[in-house]
């Protein structure tokens, strides 16, 4: 997901994909796509932490 937004912004600044509302993962000061971004992080981090079974 992250990547996939990346790529898209840095060809819309090189001017080799077109333009569209995609935001910044974590860069963007959009309240909306902050709070998307960092629940996505924090339920990747989830499932990595009961798969593992870390002790913190």
């Amino acid at each position: 997901m992250f990547l996939a937004q990346v790529f898209e912004n840095v060809g819309m600044t090189m001017s080799m994909m077109p333009i569209t509302g995609i935001t910044l993962p974590l860069m963007s000061y959009g309240g909306s796509s902050i709070v998307t971004s960092m629940l996505g992080v924090g339920l990747v981090l989830n499932v990595g932490y009961r798969r593992k079974k870390i002790k913190f």
